[in-house]
């Protein structure tokens, strides 16, 4: 165990610290993060659609008339339905501003280049014809979400360099002293916005010239795919998790460096479920992000509820029941920083290890137990990840009990795994406090 701690802070704490300073993966994920409050607010209008209290419907319907439903959906499609169109502007601007650069204009630059991207036709199926028309003139909806996240993310980073180089060789546009600011900046937009807009024109161009729809399409192809293999399935969870672990071991926000990757892809899964869900059908994902954020990480990464719970209640050391104490309110809420840093567990060698097992053994009970339909999947109802355990887990499956189960399960076996480890530690504890108290009287 000496040897790995030696190896954390010789080898990957620096490899990790550089990860999390990297400019790039900081603005997707804080452009990501942007549209958060948007999905939260359109999750709202989603569980009042389908609160699952008997006479609901009929009484809704009642009251509101028959098309209620929908029009509660209209939040619901207004949010859900713009996130790559946020994410496209939101992450231009977050990594505009690393560069201390004008991160509005590449915001806005970014913007108009995925729209450039995307083809403006709808298909439309008039009452009684058997095939589909393509209107033109129109924005499809479903590629200005999640499924056109990943277009988003590209054009955002590409712009947003384009952008940057050309202000760097100085090719602008220059207006006099006496101009206002805000004129003057337009202006700085023109060469490098008209540079972005032509090279994303012509590689559109190129694409349908070979008879391809979108780069929406080929981007799907070459990105969605494989990284959706890799962050939808049980073995890249426990990858991900194992990494989101070993960063907290080492000190870093471990959550926050690895969903700068994976996050599109848990944010795409959960607007499948969201989908599939409003339409009655089948779920078709088990990971999205509140797979994690509601059953894996309760009471923050590494599932330290548990850890909590036993410090307020078991602990014989003074410091471990006063840090207990001070933790319990925020751990309620999924924060964790001060067990994390308090106890610590980074860098310590005995409690690293229940920090790894709990949530590696959550991940495989709970995408088994969704997997043989024993619990409800996430229903696509983008909760916050503040929202204490057992609420959590029956808001975030749609009302399903058996999502609050899970966590209860979750949280036991986590219990569990702790257990021993805890005591160990906190008769470590016990005897250095013992250990200060004769030497206090002996003085």
């Amino acid at each position: 165990m000496n040897k790995f701690l030696e190896f954390l802070e010789k080898y990957f704490m620096p490899f990790a610290g550089k990860l999390a300073a990297q400019r790039h993966l900081g603005a997707l994920r804080d452009g990501i993060i942007l549209t958060m409050p948007m999905i939260i607010i359109g999750s709202v209008f989603l569980i009042l659609g389908y609160l699952p209290i008997p006479g609901y419907a009929d009484f809704m319907a009642n009251t509101f008339g028959d098309a209620w439903l929908a029009k509660l959906s209209y939040p619901v499609d207004a949010t859900f339905n713009m996130m790559g169109l946020i994410a496209a502007f939101g992450i231009a601007y977050r990594l505009a501003e690393r560069y201390q650069i004008d991160a509005v204009t590449a915001g806005v630059i970014s913007l108009c280049a995925f729209l450039l991207a995307t083809p403006f036709n709808v298909p439309f199926t008039p009452e009684g014809a058997s095939e589909a028309l393509t209107v033109g003139g129109a924005i499809p909806v479903a590629l200005m979400g999640s499924k056109g996240l990943f277009v988003a993310i590209i054009i955002a980073l590409f712009s947003t360099e384009v952008y940057r180089y050309i202000l760097k060789k100085d090719i602008v546009i220059k207006m006099p002293d006496g101009v206002p600011p805000a004129v003057s900046k337009s202006f700085v937009a023109l060469i490098p916005g008209f540079i972005v807009v032509a090279i994303v024109w012509i590689i559109r161009l190129a694409i349908e010239y070979f008879g391809i729809n979108s780069i929406h399409d080929v981007v799907t192809l070459v990105l969605g795919k494989p990284l959706g293999l890799l962050g939808g399935t049980l073995a890249g969870s426990l990858v991900a998790e194992a990494l989101v672990i070993l960063l907290w071991s080492a000190g870093l926000h471990g959550s926050n460096i690895v969903s700068g990757v994976l996050g599109p892809i848990w944010l795409a899964n959960t607007d499948a479920n969201r989908i599939a869900f409003q339409a009655g059908e089948e779920l078709p994902n088990i990971i999205t992000q509140q797979f994690f954020d509601v059953f894996i990480n309760i009471g923050g990464s590494g599932g330290t509820l548990a850890l909590m719970l036993m410090m307020v209640f078991l602990a014989k050391s003074r410091q471990m029941k006063d840090l207990g104490k001070l933790a319990a309110g925020p751990g309620v809420f999924m924060i964790n920083e001060p067990i994390i840093f308090g106890m610590p567990i980074v860098m310590n060698p005995l409690l690293i290890i229940p920090f790894f097992l709990g949530p590696m053994m959550s991940v495989v009970l709970t995408y088994l137990a969704m997997d043989f339909g024993l619990v409800a999947k996430p229903a696509g109802i983008a909760i916050p990840w503040t929202t204490p355990p057992i609420i959590g887990g029956y808001l975030a499956t749609g009302g399903h009990i058996s999502g609050a189960v899970m966590q209860l399960v979750n949280i036991a076996v986590s219990f569990l795994i702790y257990f021993p480890f805890f005591r160990l530690w906190d008769r470590m504890k016990q005897k250095e406090e013992s250990g200060f108290e004769t030497v206090n009287k002996a003085g």
